[in-house]
């Protein structure tokens, strides 16, 4: 049951936000006369203002009116390491006094691709400069190994800003000829395959969607299907790398044909990746006839290979790894014991590290009962859990960090728990 008054409840929930953060709003109204928005990141926005930060150490981020927060967001799952790792700071520092930007090429980019391959059983990877563009490469890739033009994608999926499937294609999208299936629907991805698809994209889990896990059963059926086909099978692992030792569509069960990567093995810095078998990505190879080719500037920047570096082959190891998603899971049970407790329609999804509180009274399985939450409610817990000095995305994410420590975690759930305690106190 949600009160009647939830509207008003959170209005005065957004006037006392922009009381207690005078200085980030002057900076806000500052920002905005040269940015549309007051930003370049569409995602960060929310109302009245989004906070502007000044400091980060460990799991603990600084606003600029001086208020801390434990950082539960983790820049989307790209802020793995929190915001003081030593070790990445020190490889890039040193990297990058001997060399800065380099039109050739260099050791430390080899040294990553040896580290993703034997990570994640791949034969061969290729770097970009982000998950949007390692997305739209891997769909270039399928195209040339296939000749066909038309994807297959699935409602809920975001796979860069200009591969969006929140409700369907995004009117920004890239131009390709897409079907969109209902996610977790495996009789209907099916029934869309046929002899003109070049590739099937999709998340081992939804991201932006809502931290949905695909079905195992779902998602092998929709790769064998595609692969019978001829089409080629991409894994949109850009968040979902980090679960397990390799990922999470090995654990459950999906093979894919091509992976595409991104976010924390950057270290924070920019970063994109896309691989797979050896005759799908040796297209880019080129001293072979026809090879397709692939531009980017700053594909082997010095910095972010040097940091990629430590974090697969020191920081982020594959047990490190196995740690933190049986730690995210065991989190996230708790979290569901919050709200169990405050029998309000509210529950929480995810894998691992990552997750979503969705204000709907059972977790959703696919978009369109994603899109069912409410609305008040689900802003009401969102600036409740600022207010409490908690950091999460508007929409409810929470993708943990290496940094977070036990008294934060408990720290949260305390916020949490007064959050929809105080909320609950006034239902009409």
């Amino acid at each position: 049951m949600v009160p009647a008054n939830a509207t008003e409840l959170v209005t005065r929930a957004r006037r006392e936000f922009a009381a207690r953060n005078p200085e980030s709003r002057r900076l806000h109204q500052e920002a905005a006369k040269v940015l549309p928005g007051g930003h370049t990141r569409t995602v960060l926005a929310h109302e009245p203002f989004a906070l502007t930060f000044v400091r980060g150490r460990g799991a603990v981020l600084t606003d600029a009116d001086g208020h801390d927060y434990v950082d539960l967001l983790g820049d989307y799952t790209a802020g793995l390491l929190g915001h003081s790792e030593r070790r990445v700071l020190d490889a890039v520092d040193g990297a990058i006094t001997e060399l800065w930007s380099v039109g050739g090429l260099h050791p430390r980019e080899s040294e990553l691709a040896r580290l993703m391959c034997e990570r994640f059983g791949l034969e061969r990877v290729r770097f970009t400069n982000s998950g949007t563009e390692a997305n739209l490469m891997a769909i270039t890739t399928a195209i040339g190994a296939t000749g066909r033009s038309r994807l297959l994608a699935l409602e809920g999926g975001y796979h860069g800003g200009v591969l969006s499937f929140a409700s369907g294609a995004a009117p920004s999208n890239a131009p390709y000829d897409v079907v969109v299936a209902p996610y977790n629907s495996r009789e209907a991805a099916v029934s869309l395959i046929d002899e003109h698809l070049a590739a099937v994209i999709v998340e081992p889990m939804l991201g932006a969607g809502g931290c949905i896990t695909g079905d195992r059963e779902f998602l092998t059926g929709l790769f064998d299907a595609a692969r019978s086909a001829g089409a080629v099978c991409i894994a949109d692992e850009v968040m979902t790398s980090r679960h397990g030792r390799s990922g999470l569509a090995a654990l459950l069960g999906a093979s894919p044909d091509l992976t595409t990567y991104g976010k924390y093995i950057g270290g924070g810095f920019s970063f994109g990746a896309f691989g797979g078998n050896a005759e799908l990505l040796d297209q880019f190879d080129t001293t072979r006839p026809g090879f397709i080719s692939h531009a980017g500037t700053f594909n082997n920047n010095v910095a972010t290979m040097a940091a990629g570096r430590v974090v697969l082959g020191e920081v982020f190891t594959a047990d490190v790894a196995e740690a933190h998603t049986a730690r995210g899971e065991r989190f996230r049970g708790d979290v569901a014991d919050v709200l169990a407790r405050s029998d309000l329609p509210v529950t929480v999804c995810g894998y691992g590290s990552t997750m979503t509180i969705h204000a709907l009274p059972t977790a959703p399985t696919n978009a369109a009962e994603a899109a069912e939450r409410d609305a008040a409610l689900q802003e009401l817990i969102f600036l409740g859990l600022y207010e409490r000095g908690v950091y999460t995305a508007p929409r409810g994410m929470i993708n943990l960090s290496l940094a977070v420590t036990d008294a934060q975690l408990a720290t949260a759930l305390d916020a949490l728990d007064d959050t929809l305690s105080e909320f609950r106190s006034r239902l009409a």
